[in-house]
């Protein structure tokens, strides 16, 4: 981990125009259940002027509810079948759509707008990593998508995440290793995917933020950090 280490300036092309710089960003991370969405929802209600670049419904526009469905339709019939009814090949294809349209929702960001992208942009191949794909053509593509201009590592302990996880009651297949989820499961696929996702950022800036008691001080130091990067 270089802290001070400046990130590579990132061009996309429009459609058949000149290429125009993509919008600075930083990517708020972290493991299941570190209170990313808690507050990625407290920064819409308190920066609305923010552009939240997320895969969860409340961030989609109206004509991306495709990705939600898609979202749910892989934990609701894709995980529970995978090696059987479908493999990880066709898990990582549909995983694909929403790698894709975090790029594009972050090149479409509007201008001059503070850009802060969701754990996704990196957990997605973490994840891909940890359920048995070591190696595939599209995490090179993934790889070489802009980079943000900072990281921001939310900490959280594998014991809270599993009780914030209803000890189990709210997993889904891609967040803990074997067929149903208990502690020991859980907590090892939620370190090993600490290390994965670590191993994807290590070249780029990062900020960490220790466990907090409240939400409101996690997204404090987001505000910081946003103003030092984008301002």
């Amino acid at each position: 981990m270089t802290p001070e280490t400046v990130s590579l300036t990132a061009t996309c092309s429009q459609g058949s125009g000149a290429p125009r710089p993509t919008p600075p960003f930083v990517v708020l991370l972290g493991t299941d259940y570190a209170g990313k969405s808690s507050a990625l929802t407290e920064v819409a209600e308190r920066a609305p002027s923010w552009h939240v670049v997320s895969l969860d419904d409340e961030f989609l526009e109206p004509g991306h509810s495709l990705i939600g469905r898609l979202r749910r339709n892989l934990v609701a019939d894709v995980l529970p079948d995978l090696h059987h009814g479908y493999s990880l090949d066709f898990m990582v294809s549909l995983l694909q759509t929403a790698t894709v349209h975090l790029r594009d929702s972050i090149e479409r960001s509007p201008g001059g707008a503070p850009v802060l992208v969701d754990s996704y942009y990196y957990k997605i191949l973490a994840k891909c990593r940890l359920a048995g794909v070591d190696r595939h053509p599209l995490f090179d593509w993934w790889r070489g998508f802009p980079q943000p201009r900072r990281v921001v590592f939310l900490e959280v302990s594998a014991a809270e995440a599993w009780t914030r996880c209803g000890e189990g009651a709210r997993t889904n297949p891609l967040e803990y290793y074997g067929e149903q989820p208990d502690q020991v499961s859980f907590e090892k696929f939620q370190c090993d995917l600490r290390e994965a996702m670590w191993e994807e950022v290590r070249h780029l800036p990062v900020t960490v933020v220790e466990e907090q008691e409240h939400v409101s001080r996690t997204v404090q130091i987001l505000g910081e950090v946003m103003g030092r990067e984008i301002g």
